[in-house]
């Protein structure tokens, strides 16, 4: 940064940081050994939420330059905020992140190649669904058309880092262009009506994780609910919100509450955990905007994740059952974190008749995906998931089960990593309740 940049950034700062919420943080250290990036780091208080918060407070008090060391030690952050709930003064860190990340970026010049592609990631392809489709349909082509086949053999993966290679080898089928094109928007209940609720299908989701959203609507339908999927949803925004992009961020928000506030429905669902801790969160992203602050709260209320409805509709006590196996469970920091939701993914799994359930240690560490975290940051990325790894393979399941996709990309990524493919899979949650339902209802499934 040069010293125009850094006066800019820091009379932002001054202007736009919540000086209150910093003021909150008593610098007791509780947050410490929740946070992996202060552990990996061999225990550097510049990379822990203590250390950050300090390091905000001190740019805009002045005692600091918001210099390379104050950004690094931010974008090395993964944003899991597990600091929050073990925090004694509930200080808001992600809230924090978001707001400092925001001023950074968007006021510190950036090489030509990171600016194009933070523009076609965050202005073309996310934004836009249809170009989702498009581009993920290409990966899809890649993958059927024996493109991947001749990649592989060639050694052409070979010029990419290790972890995009292996990422490679661990992305699920993508749907044709045609399947992702053809989304139905209206689903009844297959039992007894208990709800009528509206799915958020999420960008990802609903193109590379179109199977699982599948899965994710079928279950609602055994469980008893109605569903309507909104047509012009779009994105959450999160990647753009963690990612200093704030103004893009507040636009698709906008976008989704008006796309789902006709709807008279009881809840609104989602299936991964990083769209849901900022789908609830729109009441804080819109809160200084007089329009649309009361809007965004009513949204946000509405916001239930498919493990918490199908506790709701008692589904964990229909008949479940699979194969006699050993399966753990791997929090998604934002489903626990963001969503409050920690008992309802174990109480589900628990009660699948044929399996045992052992709880891994330290379940809700971060896994080290964060988003793009694994491949903007793949060297800390990966340190954490060795560690993660290290306690999964103490469980000796053969099932590890999740609730986002970027945590079921990265254990996938692990899985291979550590060459047990043959003996260990990861899964999400939805896809291994919906074999467990089907496996002991063959008839209703049949019909």
């Amino acid at each position: 940064m040069n010293t125009k940049e850094k006066q800019k950034i820091q009379t932002e700062f001054k202007e736009k940081m919540d000086y209150d919420e910093l003021l909150n943080c008593m610098r007791c250290g509780f947050c410490l050994p929740s946070c992996p990036t202060y552990i990996e780091s061999g225990k550097d208080e510049a990379h822990s939420p203590r250390g950050r918060i300090a390091m905000m407070k001190a740019v805009v008090d002045g005692d600091i330059e918001p210099d390379e060391d104050v950004k690094r030690s931010l974008d090395l952050c993964l944003g899991c905020r597990a600091c929050e709930p073990v925090c004694p003064s509930g200080v808001n860190y992600g809230h924090l992140l978001e707001q400092a990340r925001d001023i950074i970026y968007q006021n510190s010049n950036q090489s030509l190649p990171i600016k194009a592609a933070r523009n076609m990631a965050f202005e073309h392809l996310f934004p836009n669904q249809k170009r989702m489709i498009g581009f993920t349909s290409l990966v899809g082509f890649y993958q059927r058309s024996g493109l991947q086949n001749v990649t592989r053999k060639t050694g052409l993966l070979n010029l990419f880092p290790e972890t995009l290679r292996t990422m490679e080898k661990v992305l699920p089928a993508i749907p044709k262009k045609s399947e992702m094109q053809n989304r139905p928007r209206y689903l009844p209940s297959l039992t007894e009506e208990k709800k009528k609720v509206a799915f958020f299908s999420g960008c990802l989701m609903d193109t590379v994780f179109m199977a699982t959203n599948d899965a994710t609507t079928k279950l609602l339908q055994y469980a008893g609910c109605e569903i309507i999927v909104p047509e012009t949803q779009g994105c959450c925004g999160a990647l753009h919100g963690h990612s200093g992009e704030r103004e893009r961020a507040k636009e698709m928000a906008k976008k989704n509450i008006k796309a789902f506030e006709d709807e008279q429905v009881d809840y609104i669902i989602t299936n991964a955990g990083g769209c849901g801790a900022f789908l609830v969160d729109y009441d804080h992203l819109l809160k200084d905007e007089p329009n649309w602050a009361e809007r965004a709260l009513a949204f946000t209320k509405k916001i239930k994740d498919i493990t918490s409805i199908l506790i709701e509709l008692n589904f964990h006590q229909l008949d479940l059952q699979l194969d006699e196996q050993i399966i753990t469970y791997q929090d998604s920091c934002h489903l626990k974190n963001g969503q409050k939701t920690f008992m309802e993914p174990r109480q589900l799994l628990q009660s699948i008749k044929g399996v045992e359930y052992v709880e891994m240690k330290d379940a809700s560490r971060c896994c080290g995906s964060a988003g793009i975290y694994n491949i903007v940051e793949s060297e800390m990325s990966m340190q954490i998931l060795e560690y993660k790894m290290e306690q999964t393979k103490k469980t000796n399941a053969k099932t590890i089960v999740t609730a986002n996709p970027g945590c079921l990309l990265q254990m996938k990524l692990g899985i291979e990593k550590e060459g047990l493919s043959e003996e260990m899979e990861a899964v999400h949650i939805v896809d291994i309740l919906l074999k467990a339902y089907e496996n002991c209802n063959r008839l209703t499934t049949s019909n």
